[in-house]
């Protein structure tokens, strides 16, 4: 039974996002794991509600998310704009995030070994999470993130009294170059915060899966699928040389086979592996057994071939 709040007012909830490493997420959710669908914002924040109002025991409409701050590079607007439709996906994510009551926090991204990275956002981050708590008093603040860089801003919270619930997602993945990975949320981290919350363990639950709460965690299905063309942006690992494709050589196959998050192209002698990462204007859901598609090819380490800059005809 939920008992009235002993201090007579409202838990202050602040969260923030590490907006890459949720976009990680997310895209595992949609593209690899059995959901086959994206993170919800909305249902993330009502779940987080309910979280902590369980772990509080007190009502629901006590537990009020009072700010939301989400942390990420970006592309400046001139070089987004040769990458296809990524300005117009950017712009729609970022009405998701305004609809939300979300504050946005960009910097521009970098390069480096000529790829694009992040700089300073986890610093940002850190900063910004720290003075709103000082300001604001949050008796809550929830971490999107997974990286124990975090861990000074998380000591420095317990300073003021504020708590610190960490939502965090342990899964493996293929990555674009068809090498395996994992994902993983720093122990060290989980171990310093108030609510530590292992997110993969909530939604594969057997027991939770089908809950209303968890099931909320994702964007629901549309019932009349659209051309196929993608409806958000995983841009983050596009290559940078759009403008030079008309020297790049194009060739034309099928479908193959398809994984969890990936696939492969008919291409003798060899079948070519494919990330969907590197389909363009097309959602990878979408994708058929035998389509026929246009792509490029790159020559990895040890001379494997990948398709890259995948087409569908």
């Amino acid at each position: 039974m939920k008992i009235q709040n002993v201090n007579g007012g409202l838990i202050r909830i602040g969260v923030f996002y590490d907006g890459n490493y949720f976009l990680h997420v997310s895209n595992y959710y949609n593209y690899v794991h059995e959901r086959r669908s994206r993170i919800s914002i909305r249902g993330l924040h009502d779940f987080i509600r309910h979280h902590i109002s369980a772990e509080k025991g007190i009502d629901v409409p006590q537990c009020q998310i009072v700010d939301a701050h989400y942390f990420r590079g970006r592309l400046a607007a001139a070089e987004a704009s040769q990458r296809g439709d990524l300005l117009y996906y950017e712009r729609v994510f970022d009405d998701v995030l305004m609809s939300e009551g979300i504050t946005t926090h960009y910097l521009p991204m970098r390069g480096s070994s000529g790829r694009r990275l992040e700089k300073g956002i986890d610093v940002w981050l850190a900063l910004e999470a720290f003075e709103l708590a000082l300001y604001k008093r949050f008796d809550v603040l929830v971490l999107i993130a997974s990286d124990s860089d975090y861990i000074p801003l998380i000591r420095k919270l317990n300073t003021l009294g504020t708590q610190v619930m960490v939502l965090g997602w342990d899964f493996d993945y293929t990555d674009e170059e068809g090498n395996k990975y994992s994902t993983r949320t720093a122990q060290d981290l989980l171990e310093e915060v108030t609510y530590p919350m292992p997110m993969h363990m909530v939604i594969d639950s057997k027991v939770r899966k089908s809950e209303p709460l968890v099931n909320n965690l994702f964007v629901p299905k549309t019932k009349d699928k659209p051309t196929g063309k993608a409806t958000t942006s995983d841009d983050e690992e596009m290559d940078d040389d759009d403008d030079t494709n008309f020297n790049l050589e194009w060739h034309e196959s099928s479908i193959l086979s398809l994984k969890e998050g990936f696939g492969f192209i008919k291409y003798p002698p060899n079948n070519v592996f494919f990330h969907y990462t590197s389909l363009k204007d097309y959602d990878f859901n979408d994708l058929q057994i035998g389509d026929e598609v246009r792509f490029t090819l790159e020559e990895k380490e040890g001379g494997r071939l990948v398709a890259m800059q995948v087409m569908v005809l």
